[in-house]
């Protein structure tokens, strides 16, 4: 059985600001509860590191759409099942809505009943508070990277990501 989780946060940042942060996935643990490391393998591929009532849990994420200032969605491909989509609204110059849609599928008893008692929600909700003190107190990015990933006219749905010069980070 899977878990859907939405959750919303403005933050006091030009859209680009909240963006080109996100894109900065090593940067995570600063504010994702329960994120020890994550690393970049490709400039599509991350491995993370989890922590999370006292269990480790290792997985990688492929990115499978990325616009720049609007979109980064991913999926596992190895260790949990988990899929999602971040998005970047622009309210003002200085104002962005920064909404998370996660799926997840909780495994053994302690992930499911963890999940049946909203902590997964929690989580989602306090990571993304995070990351808007996390960016607002910095007023700036640490980076960002603006390739775009996924399908478009010029490429067959089954052809490969963009290859963007440098990796992210």
């Amino acid at each position: 059985m899977t878990t859907d989780v939405v959750q919303t946060v403005d933050v006091a940042v030009p859209v680009s600001t909240a963006y080109n942060q996100w894109t900065q996935f090593e940067s995570f643990p600063q504010f994702m509860e329960g994120v020890e490391r994550i690393d970049q393998l490709t400039p599509t591929r991350t491995h993370w590191v989890t922590t999370i009532a006292g269990v480790q849990r290792e997985f990688d994420a492929e990115i499978t759409e990325q616009h720049p200032d609007e979109r980064v969605a991913w999926r596992t491909d190895r260790g949990i099942h988990q899929s999602g989509v971040v998005t970047f609204h622009r309210i003002d110059d200085r104002r962005t809505r920064v909404t998370l849609q996660l799926e997840h599928q909780p495994e053994g008893v302690a992930e499911k009943a963890g999940d049946a008692l909203g902590l997964v929600q929690r989580r989602v909700k306090g990571d993304l508070e995070n990351f808007k003190s996390f960016i607002e107190s910095r007023g700036r990015e640490e980076g960002g990277w603006r390739g775009d990933v996924g399908r478009s006219p010029q490429r067959p749905a089954n052809g490969p990501a963009d290859q963007p010069g440098t990796l992210p980070g």
